[in-house]
């Protein structure tokens, strides 16, 4: 019978001593001492590449260290596997969830370690260990609900469940809420508390400081590979984590908005706009102008970009470019000026398996490829120039795969800088991106809007939305429900406008 999660789980204590690890030469991480206390939330904080995936790794058996100890309950340890790691306690949650689509929750919860009986699943049995890791979470999800059809928060969800339900004594959570709402947001951080308080122990990777700082009981701070300092996360705050991360102070979090007058030319109108999760959208966006689209997870706000885009079907309605009506495609779109930088950059927006030059100019095959074939000639320069203009060195013809998530998104900006655009759309585009990355995409930005583009951006992060934009759309149920520009512009007044009621305008 699978083991369900225990209120008082067996305490582990893990050290590493010295570690190293190198890829191709090239040292990742350099003599690594860290030492993770039971019943403690421990963050791993530091840029991209700084080495924080690749020691987690190493932690829950993806990599062997070539140099050094990992000791497990004072004893060297050597996995070969996460299954070797899980064995002694040791569970991740990845960033990129590692679920079967085609399963249900509850089957994804024991996947591997199901109920049997004379061989074949107990689904009476399932359904009853299921409900009890899910009360003990918190978490309202039905069991038979296949997991394909759920948002990205709720497979999260599932992904911790999973966890628990293996009895891991030491969880490592890769950036866990980058795909959260608020809500849902409070909810984990009350699990990652409770986890705790039993005695398991969290190791915490994320790029959101208040978040790092709030859970936190010791942060560690990674550097180009080395450890730079652990300290107790209440003699922190966030200019200190910053500039140790950074080496460097990075200065203001945001760029200055773009000057943006009021009565410029509408680039975007949009106009009762209905599709699937939209019902009845209208707004305009005007010549450089930055427009946020904030509310709460799975509101409907990708879907209205995705309409926007012609990545959806518009049951009705118009989208107009310049006044011109855009066709219902993503060939119209494009060479009407609208560009989509989406919501996720490994499944809607890189070619993982193709080289960095490839996914720069996939959208402007008509410039690399006059006659039909690619001139890798104007191919290079194209890739070049924009990789320079945002900041992406190294060689080009590198898989894209093997650049970190900021430098992955920048990619997809150079794409987005080639062709002519009227309107940028941004969804979520800081979503896994270390805190330097960060400050340069504000930077691609404004400098759209100071070029007199339309931007929409999207953000689950509040902050984000109230630091980029000129003004914020709120939306709830595929509806805008609140606008707000100039000194309406607070957190409190976006925050109670997506939890309002669509039709009454009530707070929850």
């Amino acid at each position: 019978m699978p083991e369900t999660a225990a209120v008082d789980a067996p305490q582990l204590h893990v050290e590493l001593r010295g570690v190293g690890k190198s890829f191709n030469g090239l040292p990742v991480l350099a003599d690594i001492d860290l030492t993770l206390e039971p019943g403690t939330v421990h963050a791993l904080v530091g840029e991209n590449g700084a080495g924080k995936s690749t020691l987690s790794k190493i932690i829950s058996g993806v990599y062997t260290a070539d140099s050094g100890q990992l000791l497990v309950d004072g004893h060297a340890v050597s996995f070969t596997s996460p299954r070797e790691a899980l064995d002694r306690g040791i569970a991740t949650i990845a960033q990129e969830l590692a679920l079967v689509p085609e399963l249900t929750v509850a089957e994804n919860v024991f996947l591997g370690r199901e109920p049997r009986t004379l061989g074949w699943i107990n689904r009476r049995r399932l359904r009853k260990e299921y409900q009890a890791v899910a009360e003990s979470t918190g978490f309202d999800l039905p069991a038979d609900t296949v997991v394909g059809g759920l948002r990205t928060a709720d497979q999260q969800k599932v992904e911790i469940m999973r966890a628990l339900a293996r009895g891991a004594s030491l969880i490592i959570m890769d950036e866990p809420t980058a795909a959260l709402s608020a809500h849902d947001t409070e909810l984990l951080h009350g699990v990652v508390r409770q986890l705790a308080a039993s005695g398991r122990t969290v190791l915490l990777i994320s790029h959101f400081l208040g978040e790092v700082l709030e859970l936190s009981d010791s942060v560690t701070i990674l550097r180009d590979g080395r450890h730079i300092r652990t300290a107790p996360a209440a003699d922190e705050t966030e200019s200190t984590l910053i500039e140790s991360m950074l080496g460097r102070t990075l200065g203001s979090v945001f760029p200055e908005k773009p000057p943006h007058q009021t009565d410029s030319d509408v680039v975007l109108s949009v106009r009762d706009l209905v599709a699937p999760g939209v019902y009845g959208v209208s707004f305009e966006v005007r010549a450089g102008e930055i427009v946020g689209l904030a509310g709460l997870v799975g509101a409907g706000r990708s879907e209205i970009a995705h309409a926007i885009y012609g990545a959806a079907p518009r049951n009705a309605g118009t989208v107009m470019i310049d006044g011109a009506a855009t066709p219902n495609t993503i060939a119209g779109s494009l060479k009407k000026g609208i560009f989509l930088i989406p919501e996720s950059r490994k499944d809607q927006g890189l070619v993982l398996g193709r080289p960095i030059r490839d996914n720069v100019t996939l959208s402007n095959m008509g410039q690399v490829a006059p006659r039909g074939w690619v001139s890798s000639g104007v191919e290079r320069r194209a890739s070049r120039s924009m990789l320079d203009r945002v900041t992406v060195g190294g060689d080009d013809r590198r898989a894209v795969s093997a650049l970190s998530g900021g430098n992955q998104q920048k990619v997809l900006f150079g794409r987005a800088l080639q062709g002519s655009r009227r309107i940028l759309i941004a969804d979520e585009p800081t979503r896994g991106v270390d805190v330097g990355s960060r400050r340069a995409i504000y930077d691609l930005i404004a400098e759209q809007a100071r070029q007199g583009i339309g931007v929409l951006v999207i953000s689950s992060d509040v902050e984000e939305v109230l630091g980029l934009a000129h003004r914020v759309l709120v939306i709830r149920s595929g509806q805008i429900v609140g606008e707000f520009t100039g000194d309406q512009l607070t957190e409190e007044n976006i925050i109670t406008a997506a939890f309002a009621d669509p039709i009454t305008n009530e707070s929850q």
